[in-house]
């Protein structure tokens, strides 16, 4: 007797939510289905809020938008949803459920049931309330330390995954050129090679937790003239092959980064945002980028507004097409009815709207948001009760104790300490006097992106969220026995001189003073350090010059500690400080990190990511310069700095021994080896950051004195000694030639294994033979270091 089986059948469904087929032909069939209007909508985003309730998400007005009617947008379908957790504090489950009901929305209106992208700001980790605060990328930087980097940049992905973001708008992969830009705090330092090894370890890191990292500021935004934000930007084509591109060229060919974010400013008259060289030439047909570009924010309006090369929105928006650029952010402006109107008259040709189009579906096709099965219901809710939003408040934790755990690992490592005559580390001071403005400020270790300063100063009555222990209270920890008084002094930039004198009599009664200065970070002009918060000078804000120079008169011995964005010209400080520790607003292990530091319990590591300046009005100047940048006798202006990029001081010291090369001669397509011995000489454990750096005598264009070439960081312990092997391709020798080709040129070339840029322990030379040879983007980056 045969059963009767029942036979299943799938309903047939769409080619485009079919993943057994290819995702180009489920791209082309989808794009082949929609109206402009349609095609149009998916290239744009909404700034919105989440709300507090767990309900819908709410449109977010700013001064430089029209209000937006959802009601009227959706039926045609939404690109991408703007920061629905980074706009105002909202419980991080709450948040999540808003949109997730977003989301239901934007699929149940729209014929194709395709929802929205979700992006937020993660520099310093996610920017919602409630979330962990890690050290700036500036900190990044000063850790000479890739691995922990990418452990932290996957650590923010996966709360950000977690509660439904798709998009990180971070890293920030500009160059320093000027100190006094208020966005230093955002970059990874002045040199383009660090800034490209751990730009590209942070873009692993958030790309292998299934989020699209942003490329930001493509390009030259952090070449402005006098370090002014979105000013003219004075830049040659081989600065900015040279010394800004690089940490692209390397962020998407080793780090996969799926998204860029077109620069506000203009290099030479074109705007980056309509510069089709750039953004297609370059990026997508010479380095085979196939992501996404979006609009940094109001950008494409901007070429009317700011560049005046568009004479109204429909104008703008196809200039930006044309150049290649594909999602507008953070709201619909141009891409809107003017980009409509636009195509309708014949001022824009709907291929274009079809290739950003491919780009955007083909990126939302690899997220499985076209899937059949695709959910709004994001990891952190599996198994919750999605109905009762009362008891789901406070059941997602985006400050988990692993979070901090890593934050305060990256703020360790991050600590330099530029100089010490043996006070540090301090041993069990009975009496401490802790003056200055940051002395008792909780968030002095925060940078303008974070949430607390980037949010929630806009909003004083709710709590701040997180942990942030201020450094005194970290002192009162770490020195229990000690009597411990505080003196505010001055504040960050008030120039208050009232309270200097109470100061240095606190100092006078105390065996030590630490005195902690700084900056404090805000947003266009709310801090002095930050997006917008640009410097006249790098003399320290306000009167913390003044108070220093007060303290170091006391004649108690003077620790000098800043919690800063970027460092500060210190005056006599520099010699006349018993010690200096530079921290780059360091997080929420801040304050403990540094306060181990003092103790020694924990040994500094870090290492200058951009220099000191001796003087306030040296800039713009970086280690970077050629022998015209270095001082001589027919300038009065010195521009040595007081401490160069990749100095660093520890607890201990180190002997450098033994250097080695395999090969005196290697072909301009060859590579060779050197080997050197690091031995602990002290009787502590410590760490040494090896620093390779180039110097090329004789090129056929003006050539940086140095250039860092590789770094690897050591950790001894007393008496250890480690041979290291370094092996350098020729093609880090290359450079931008004459014509405008990067090739490698005979000659000869010096290595300089160095403790810095101001302190090269080894050196040798090494001769590159035969004929001049072009490379290209594919070249190899790194100088490849073994330790055995």
């Amino acid at each position: 007797m045969t059963a009767n089986v029942a036979v299943e059948t799938t309903p047939e469904i769409p080619l485009w939510n079919d993943p057994s087929h290819p995702v180009s032909a489920r791209v082309d069939a989808l794009i082949g289905a929609m109206t402009l209007q349609e095609k149009i909508a998916q290239l744009y985003g909404v700034w919105v809020g989440a709300s507090a309730n767990g309900g819908e998400v709410a449109p977010h007005q700013h001064d430089m938008e029209e209000a937006v009617d959802l009601d009227a947008l959706l039926p045609s379908g939404l690109g991408q949803l703007t920061r629905p957790f980074g706009t105002a504090p909202v419980d991080p489950a709450l948040g999540a459920l808003s949109l997730l009901r977003t989301q239901t929305r934007i699929t149940s209106a729209n014929r194709f049931g395709i929802p929205a992208v979700a992006h937020e700001e993660c520099l310093a980790g996610f920017a919602a309330w409630g979330a962990t605060a890690y050290p700036v990328p500036l900190s990044w930087g000063a850790t000479f330390d890739p691995d922990v980097i990418r452990r932290m940049a996957a650590a923010i992905g996966r709360d950000m995954r977690a509660v439904g973001v798709h998009q990180g708008l971070a890293p920030v992969l500009d160059v320093v050129r000027d100190l006094r830009w208020g966005r230093v705090e955002e970059t990874i330092g002045e040199d383009p090679y660090l800034v490209g090894t751990i730009g590209t370890a942070y873009v692993q890191g958030l790309e292998s937790a299934g989020i699209v990292a942003t490329l930001k500021h493509f390009v030259g935004y952090s070449a402005s003239r006098a370090g002014r934000n979105l000013a003219p930007t004075s830049v040659g084509p081989r600065e900015r092959a040279d010394v800004l591109l690089p940490p692209f060229e390397m962020a998407i060919r080793e780090g996969g980064a799926r998204s860029v974010m077109h620069a506000y400013t203009d290099i030479d008259g074109i705007p980056s945002a309509a510069d089709e060289k750039l953004l297609t030439g370059l990026l997508r047909d010479t380095w085979g980028f196939d992501g996404t570009v979006v609009a940094d924010y109001f950008g494409i309006a901007f070429l009317k507004t700011l560049h005046g090369i568009a004479g109204d929105f429909a104008d703008a928006a196809g200039a930006a097409l044309t150049a290649g650029v594909d999602i507008e952010l953070p709201t619909v402006k141009t891409f809107g009815a003017p980009l409509a109107d636009a195509v309708a008259e014949g001022r824009v040709p709907e291929s274009l709207i079809d290739r950003a189009l491919r780009r955007v579906l083909t990126q939302k096709a690899d997220l499985g948001l076209l899937d059949p099965d695709w959910s709004p219901v994001p990891p952190a809710f599996a198994g919750a009760d999605l109905d009762d939003p009362d008891a789901l408040r406070g059941t997602i934790d985006l400050d988990s104790p692993a979070n901090r755990e890593l934050a305060r690992e990256i703020a360790e490592k991050a600590v330099v300490l530029l100089a010490n005559d043996g006070t540090l580390p301090l041993a069990a001071p009975r009496r401490i006097a802790l003056v200055g403005p940051n002395a008792a400020e909780g968030t002095a270790v925060l940078g303008c992106y974070s949430f607390p300063q980037h949010v929630g100063v806009q909003h004083p009555e709710i709590p701040v969220g997180i942990e942030l222990p201020s450094l005194g209270e970290s002192l009162a920890a770490e020195f229990p026995d000690a009597e411990i008084t505080v003196a505010r002094g001055t504040g960050v930039d008030d120039g208050d001189l009232s309270g200097i004198a109470e100061a240095v009599d606190t100092a006078r009664d105390a065996d030590i003073v630490v005195v902690a200065l700084g900056d404090r970070a805000g947003l266009f002009g709310r801090g002095t350090s930050g997006e917008g918060c640009d410097a006249e000078s790098l003399a320290l804000p306000g009167a913390q010059q003044e108070l220093l120079n007060a303290l170091l008169d006391s004649g108690t011995p003077v620790v000098t500690v800043l919690l800063a964005g970027r460092p500060y010209a210190l005056g006599r400080a520099v010699e006349d400080s018993a010690a200096i520790v530079q921290s780059f607003f360091p997080g929420v292990g801040g304050t403990r990190a540094i306060a181990g530091v003092l103790s020694g319990r924990t040994a500094p590591s870090g290492r200058l990511p951009v220099s000191v300046p001796r003087g306030p009005g040296s800039q713009p100047a970086t280690y970077l310069g050629a022998r015209l940048a270095q001082a001589s006798e027919v300038s009065n202006i010195d521009p040595t700095p007081a401490f160069g990029f990749g100095h660093g001081l520890t607890y201990t010291t180190f002997a450098w021994s033994d250097l080695t090369l395999d090969t005196e001669q290697t072909p301009t397509d060859g590579e060779f080896t050197a080997s050197l011995t690091v031995r602990n000489t002290g009787e502590r454990s410590g760490t040494e950051v090896v620093q390779l750096y180039l110097h090329d005598p004789v090129a056929s264009v003006v050539q940086p004195v140095q250039r860092l070439v590789g770094y690897t960081r050591l950790e001894l312990a007393p008496g250890e000694s480690r041979r290291v092997r370094v092996t350098v391709p020729a093609d880090v020798a290359s450079f931008t030639g004459r014509d405008g080709r990067r090739i490698v040129e005979p000659g000869e070339l010096e290595l300089r294994l160095a403790a810095s840029s101001t302190d090269a322990r080894l050196t040798t030379r090494v001769t590159l033979t035969g004929p001049v040879r072009e490379v290209d983007h594919t070249r190899r980056f790194h100088a490849q270091f073994r330790v055995e």
